[in-house]
């Protein structure tokens, strides 16, 4: 393996994103971005090569108990930096000094300095303004019941409301899963033929891993790899504050009461999804009170102000190692799925879909070839 490369797949997915967006979107040179992110320019120029970092990697990252009870110092510290002059504001070393003398810390350097070096490679989170411009997002759930295949069921729909126009996206799914929440941005962005500049969110679990003590998020592994693909930037709502997204809230409600009801019935999902995106296209004709063009007459502004989407989507699947076992079964999901004998007592990776297709690969980074794993009979 290539030694540069090996490196750029140590850093987090996050890194690796902010990376790509500063070249390919603020238009930085390589040069530029080594140095604002302390990175070798071989390491950003591979960074740059794949949309997220190749191969399987450690689906969380490590716990770190001895750093999380000092994280709202080391912010405090990088805060007092602001108003600092530049040749006296904290190293990483000098951090990691203060925090064993006052805090009693007893952690590593490098621990400190990784912390560090990540926190400041973060952009501070956008406030939520009150004048929408066009290009931005927000993103969320709502629930309904529908029949689907003559079964009454709860249905979980995304929403992609774009403020400046009231443009919305609702795609319907069998659950509020990770696969369908990246599924959900890639047909978003199909919809709307581009990708907005940012995107709103509250803190769902599907995107935000953990909240610190200073308030800054930790995004899941999926959600930071969906971010890389697409360079969009993120914005999350206050906690317990649903008005800060108030535009999508809106669009759930809206599409709730008038995309589904009466309880819908279609054969299958496809045939809901059908159904909701059409309603979305005939709203582009609506006013909405107290504006003076339609939303697709404004929506003519967000389109001019979104990036270009990738040549290819991002693979909204759920990606779980596991362990085949001597009957060539695997479990994924709580369920047991038939594999090939070839794969008996070998690792493999399970991709898991929205349209409840199953596929495995062995070994974790190796073979490229997949094949699709039944369910177990008698399940």
């Amino acid at each position: 393996m290539d030694h540069e490369l090996e490196k750029a797949w140590m850093f987090s997915v996050e890194l690796y994103g902010r990376v790509r967006h500063a070249c390919q979107i603020e238009g930085l040179s390589q040069r530029e971005v080594a140095r604002r992110f302390g990175l070798h320019r071989n390491t950003v120029r591979k960074m740059l090569a794949f949309s997220v970092p190749p191969g399987y990697r450690r689906s969380k990252p490590p716990a770190c108990p001895k750093l999380d009870p000092v994280t709202p110092a080391i912010a405090a510290m990088l805060e007092a930096d602001r108003s600092a002059p530049p040749k006296q504001r904290h190293t990483a070393k000098r951090i990691y000094e203060r925090l064993r003398a006052e805090h009693g810390f007893e952690g590593s350097y490098t621990t400190v300095k990784d912390y560090v070096r990540a926190r400041r490679a973060r952009e501070q989170e956008m406030f939520v303004p009150l004048v929408h411009p066009p290009g931005h997002a927000q993103a969320d759930f709502g629930e309904a019941e529908a029949v689907i295949g003559g079964v009454r069921q709860k249905v979980h729909f995304f929403c992609l409301d774009l403020p400046h126009s009231d443009t919305g996206f609702v795609k319907a799914y069998p659950a509020e899963r990770i696969e369908a929440f990246c599924d959900g941005h890639n047909a978003a962005f199909a919809f709307l033929g581009g990708v907005p500049q940012s995107i709103l969110y509250d803190n769902t679990k599907l995107a935000v891993a953990g909240i610190l003590g200073d308030g800054t998020r930790q995004r899941t592994r999926r959600f930071a790899e969906l971010q890389s693909h697409y360079l969009f930037q993120d914005r999350f709502g206050r906690p317990g504050k649903g008005n800060d997204k108030g535009k999508v809230e809106g669009l759930v409600g809206y599409a709730r009461r008038n995309f589904l009801v009466p309880i819908p019935e279609f054969a299958s999902f496809a045939a809901l999804n059908a159904h909701l995106e059409q309603r979305c296209l005939e709203r582009l004709d609506h006013w909405v009170r107290g504006q003076t063009e339609s939303i697709g007459e404004r929506l003519v502004r967000d389109l001019t102000a979104l990036q270009a989407r990738p040549p290819v989507a991002y693979e909204a699947c759920d990606r779980t190692a596991a362990q085949v076992s001597s009957l060539a079964l695997v479990r994924y999901d709580r369920n047991d799925y038939s594999v090939p004998t070839a794969y008996g007592h070998r690792a493999v990776l399970v991709r898991g879909y929205v349209d409840g297709r199953r596929c495995a690969r062995p070994g974790a980074t190796g073979c490229r070839r997949r094949r699709a794993v039944r369910p177990r009979a008698g399940r």
